[in-house]
């Protein structure tokens, strides 16, 4: 099943390759498509986002989480308007969440069963999220889920000073839990990688392998708000989506393989630290 899925990621990242290719060299553009190729790789908006992406990259492939909260965080300091950003992050995530996914499955990080209970609900709720988001105010669920995972955060780093028995056989609830991760994930901006792995992480479940199968659904969660937002393609940033893709290309296989070599008390320590530190942030920020 996950060779399925891995041919399924290819073929999905060859169609997307193909529809933007498209819309660069047949859109009605004063420039040819090479001109604008050189254009967006000798500009300093293309470099600082291929910095972004890389250490994006890294982050989310390693600890399964916060690409998104890095990468739009990035876009709205440019100046960007959040539909834009956010249109602009989904599309690179469906590049860099592919490549990623399948390095894991490829390091043995996925546990099969976990991922297939993980995609369908997670796809659903992607999909009614979207849907809400046009009439529920975003700033209403935020610090609900922020702090929500700050304190999952802090019940993570609690456990490095516990003695860790890792669980084999599957949770319950994946479904219902993806089914919440994927709509927050679109109500939010982001958040698949932060409730998902977080509470799996938080119930003894093995980091490695829970990363790694949270990481691969995330591709399909991706690509379905990705074709939510193709209509603001031509508004987007390109040169900043094209180095958030180049630079998180290059960081996925090294994040995986991070993943694989650091033990599980590192790993609970980085994914805790990390998303308390990122909640208590979101949460200053939509109280405040």
């Amino acid at each position: 099943m996950l060779r399925i899925a891995v041919w399924a990621v290819g073929f999905m990242l060859i169609g997307v390759v193909v529809y933007l290719g498209s819309k660069l060299f047949n859109g009605q553009h004063q420039q040819t498509g090479m001109e604008l190729i050189m254009e967006t790789v000798t500009g300093d908006a293309f470099w600082k986002a291929v910095l972004v992406g890389l250490l994006a990259q890294t982050v989310d492939g390693a600890l399964g989480m916060a690409y998104g909260i890095t990468s739009t965080s990035f876009l709205l300091a440019t100046g960007s308007s959040p539909a834009v950003a956010s249109a602009s992050v989904h599309i690179a995530e469906v590049f860099t969440t592919g490549v990623s996914g399948i390095s894991h499955v490829k390091l043995g990080n996925v546990n099969r069963s976990l991922f297939l209970r993980l995609l369908i609900p997670g796809i659903l709720g992607a999909s009614a999220g979207a849907w809400v988001v046009s009439s529920v105010d975003s700033s209403i669920i935020k610090p609900v889920v922020s702090a929500y995972l700050f304190l999952m955060g802090l019940y993570i780093v609690s456990k490095v000073f516990k003695k860790i028995t890792p669980r084999k056989e599957t949770p319950k609830h994946v479904a219902k839990l993806g089914l919440f991760g994927g709509f927050v994930d679109a109500v939010g901006g982001g958040g698949w990688g932060p409730v998902v792995t977080t509470t799996l992480v938080g119930t003894g479940q093995d980091p490695r392998t829970t990363i790694g199968s949270v990481n691969l659904a995330e591709f399909f969660l991706t690509f379905t708000s990705a074709a939510v937002f193709a209509g603001l393609v031509e508004e987007g940033p390109w040169p900043t989506v094209a180095g958030l893709v180049v630079g998180g290309l290059f960081a996925a296989p090294f994040a995986a393989f991070l993943t694989r070599r650091l033990n599980t008390k590192t790993l609970l320590m980085l994914v805790g630290g990390v998303i308390s530190c990122i909640s208590l942030y979101n949460l200053h920020r939509a109280l405040g």
